[in-house]
C-alpha cells in the first residue's frame, strides 16, 4: 500500500490537490492512504519552496501546482 501526503496549509490549490488525488486513486482502485499536511514545520522538513506538494512514499514527486489525473498516476508509478 502507497502512502501519499498532500502538503499544503489549506489554499484553494491545495484543496484542489487532494480531491484531484483522493478521486484519481479511487478511479484507478489504488491501495493507498492519504494525509492531508497542514502544519508549517512539518511541511518544511520536506524542503519545498511552494505548495501543494504530492509525497509519495516519503518522496516529493509534484510540486507548486495541482496535478493531473495522468501526472498523479505517473507520481504513483
Amino acid at each position: 500500500m502507497r502512502t501519499i501526503k498532500i502538503l499544503g496549509t489549506g489554499c484553494a490549490k491545495c484543496k484542489a490537490t487532494e480531491q484531484a488525488v483522493r478521486d484519481a486513486i479511487a478511479k484507478n482502485n489504488i491501495d493507498a492512504t492519504i494525509e492531508k499536511v497542514e502544519d508549517i514545520q512539518q511541511i518544511m522538513e520536506y524542503n519545498i519552496l511552494s505548495t501543494p506538494a504530492v509525497v509519495v512514499d516519503e518522496i516529493v514527486k509534484i510540486k507548486g501546482k495541482v496535478p493531473s489525473e495522468a501526472e498523479i498516476l505517473e507520481a504513483l508509478s
